[in-house]
């Protein structure tokens, strides 16, 4: 089996994507990979196997070489796969261009099978923490750093690609370059709670002083909100006096300046 996980990530299958074109769930493949023959799959999954790459019987695998020709062959038959989308659910994938249907597909697949597997609710709160990671990422452009840094410290994308660089100002290498000393701090364990304790109550300082912040925006807003219906003569909000109440509400909001 160690052969053919080499084979796969040469090639650049993951197990999600085996796990699609096999038509089983992700744990179904670990679960395969495990085993100590691929004679004891499933014929079907293994002839599907033997198709992917092309061989005729188990045996076969010690002898595979990794050519242009093969890997279009793999490939091609993975993203012929993946061209029907597996589950929308409710989640309208029209306007994506295909690529960006494959991306959001493999997401939502790989969520699924992680919260099925979820016996004590940690993944569900992973989800929850990634769902306001993504909602932060257009006012924390360091999030996009982050990303890039695991995606290269887990052999994903190669360690000298910055695609986030903007007029060459550095920002990403700098970002990247501080958190690999951090986490060989962390990791060596010289960063003592005893010594981080202070460090840890800046850390919370600054962000209660944010939500406070925040709170004091939410509530200005809201009484400009409420002053403008009140000048407008309207009960409430709604979508015909949407222009013209957030047209008063900035005006409101002028007078103070």
């Amino acid at each position: 089996m160690n052969k053919l996980n080499e084979i796969l990530g040469q090639i650049g299958i993951s197990k999600v994507k085996l796990a699609k074109y096999l038509g089983v769930s992700r744990q179904m493949v670990y679960n395969y990979l495990e085993m100590d023959n691929i004679n004891s799959w499933p014929l079907e999954k293994k002839m599907k196997l033997f198709n992917l790459l092309q061989i005729k019987s188990a045996n076969d695998i010690e002898n595979i070489q990794i050519t242009n020709e093969f890997i279009k062959h793999a490939n091609s038959l993975i993203n012929e796969n993946e061209s029907s989308i597996v589950e929308k659910g409710s989640i309208n994938f029209s306007g994506l261009k295909q690529s960006s249907q494959i991306i959001l597909n493999d997401i939502i697949f790989l969520l699924k099978e992680m919260l099925a597997d979820d016996d004590n609710g940690e993944t569900e709160i992973i989800c929850k923490y990634l769902y306001y990671f993504l909602q932060a990422i257009e006012d924390v452009p360091e999030i996009k750093y982050m990303l890039a840094y695991v995606a290269k410290t887990t052999s994903f994308i190669n360690p000298d690609e910055f695609v986030f660089e903007k007029d060459n100002n550095d920002n990403q290498f700098i970002f990247e370059s501080i958190l690999y000393q951090a986490m060989v701090l962390y990791k060596s364990g010289g960063a003592s709670k005893s010594k981080l304790i202070e460090s840890h109550k800046k850390f919370v300082k600054d962000i209660q002083n944010k939500h406070e912040e925040k709170l004091s925006r939410t509530q200005e807003l809201n009484s400009a909100k409420v002053q403008a219906l009140r000048e407008l003569g309207y009960t409430e909000l709604n979508e015909s006096n949407a222009t013209e109440v957030l047209e008063k509400m900035a005006e409101i909001q002028s007078r103070k300046i």
